[in-house]
């Protein structure tokens, strides 16, 4: 049976947050990577650490543009 993206949605949508975070990143995946790129495991891993200490607030985000600056003007 060929499913809609709404049925696909809908049960998306049904399961826990953990399974829903999983399919979002595999969808996003699909959208930035080339065919047939694949992460390499290490980097994937480090991908979910990244973003379990941004969830967690172990980490403080910054803006691209200060970051960006506070580069350009440790370079003289």
């Amino acid at each position: 049976m060929s499913m809609t993206a709404d049925m696909i949605v809908s049960e998306a949508l049904d399961l826990s947050p953990q399974a829903r975070a999983f399919v979002a990143e595999k969808l996003i995946e699909s959208l930035d990577a080339s065919p047939g790129t694949e992460i390499s495991p290490a980097w994937r891993e480090e991908i979910r650490k990244r973003c379990r200490e941004v969830d967690e607030g172990l980490v403080q985000l910054r803006g691209a543009a200060d970051v960006f600056a506070k580069a350009y003007a440790a370079l003289g």
